[in-house]
């Protein structure tokens, strides 16, 4: 008996490890691959917020006296006087002699024409008492009607014209004289001289060049296609649109130092320029060289640069440059935190900026950066404004 269970032992235990392995094998769990899920990328973006803005133009140009003239001599003479502010940068004030010619010689040739004055005068009346004369005696001898001849009419008639161009040569001779003494017409500034003291001067002969200093001007281009962002005072034939332009913000630096100056547009020019096609508008600025503590006055020739005072629009989203994609597109993140392609009009593009109308809407998220080849429609996750990551449920529960 003890021999019989030695030997059907091993086999009972064998035929259980068997079964135990067939009922392992039958009854197995089924393994199923965990597929591992990738997160979204991160990336930054900006809320569309229309606001209003100004779409100021900048420009530059040279400022430019609005009056400038040559000092033009209209006698010949020698020079006995001069201003003392008579030179290059000297300022004067309206009506004063700048300059004085030696009047002697124009002197003389008054007296001289007032001397044939009177003697027509005195021929004037003798013919007027000889045809009175004339008349009474025709008239005491009663030989009919008198002829103008023998009233002495053609001779009055000559009498009168002597007189009357006696009387112009003097006229012509004092318009000389006065003509010694070269007036200021208005208050300005010396530009440039080429004549002094002691130097004879012929007719026609240029002495100096003036400029007033009430009123400084600067031409501005301006391209036409920005012509609509500002409101610019056009000219009409019948007169209208002669308001006042819009502000101008002049500056320039000068001694290490930018200052500033103000003005306005206050008209445009009558053509477009046929190289560039600028249309060109005129910064105005009073008092120029008016005394103002710590700033230079606006002197002419000083290169500045121009801000001229926008319309303004409620319209506009101001984005970040980066935002803009190729073909004037923007990627906005829709509800379900994927991106969506839309297409906007650039109103002005600036170094990092640009300023756009149309596309997109107000409060919509638009990207800045993060994905350097984005795609249409795919999930993407904002980043917080401190740089964290934001959750996005709607996105998770369309996983």
């Amino acid at each position: 008996m003890a021999s019989t269970l030695k030997f059907l032992l091993p086999s009972v235990l064998l035929a259980l490890s068997g079964m135990g392995a067939w009922a392992l094998i039958e009854n197995k769990a089924e393994i199923k691959p965990k597929t591992a899920e990738r997160e979204p990328p991160a990336i930054e973006t900006v809320m569309a917020r229309p606001e209003a803005v100004r779409l100021n133009i900048h420009s530059q140009g040279v400022v430019a006296p609005r009056t400038e003239i040559n000092l033009v001599t209209e006698i010949s003479g020698k020079v006995i006087r001069i201003h003392p502010a008579f030179a290059a940068g000297g300022f004067f004030k309206s009506g004063e002699v700048l300059l004085a010619i030696d009047p002697r010689d124009y002197d003389y040739a008054v007296t001289k024409a007032q001397a044939l004055v009177a003697e027509a005068r005195k021929e004037l009346l003798r013919e007027q008492e000889e045809a009175e004369q004339a008349a009474a005696e025709w008239q005491a001898l009663g030989g009919g009607e008198p002829s103008d001849f023998v009233l002495h009419k053609p001779h009055l008639e000559e009498r009168r014209a002597k007189l009357a161009a006696a009387e112009a040569e003097l006229a012509e001779a004092r318009l000389k004289r006065a003509r010694c003494e070269l007036y200021a017409p208005f208050a300005g500034r010396v530009r440039s001289k080429q004549v002094d003291i002691g130097q004879y001067v012929a007719v026609g002969e240029t002495l100096a060049r003036l400029y007033a200093t009430d009123v400084a001007e600067v031409r501005l281009p301006i391209p036409a296609d920005q012509a609509e962002f500002v409101d610019l005072p056009l000219s009409y034939a019948d007169g209208r649109d002669e308001r006042m332009g819009p502000a101008v913000t002049l500056s320039a630096r000068f001694g290490g130092k930018v200052h500033a100056w103000e003005g306005r547009i206050v008209r445009t020019e009558g053509a477009l320029d046929d190289k560039t096609g600028m249309l060109y508008a005129v910064a105005e600025v009073r008092e120029p060289y008016g005394y103002r503590k710590g700033r230079p006055p606006l002197a002419v020739g000083l290169f500045v640069h121009a801000e001229i005072e926008g319309l303004p629009r409620n319209d506009l989203i101001r984005l970040p440059r980066a935002a803009l994609r190729a073909g004037y597109q923007v990627y906005v993140v829709d509800a379900e935190g994927r991106l969506r392609l839309r297409t906007v009009e650039i109103v002005r593009s600036e170094r990092d900026e640009v300023v756009v109308t149309g596309g997109i809407e107000s409060g919509e998220t638009v990207m800045v950066s993060g994905i350097d080849l984005p795609v249409e429609g795919m999930r993407v996750t904002v980043k917080a404004p401190d740089g964290a990551v934001q959750a996005n449920t709607s996105a998770r529960k369309g996983s």
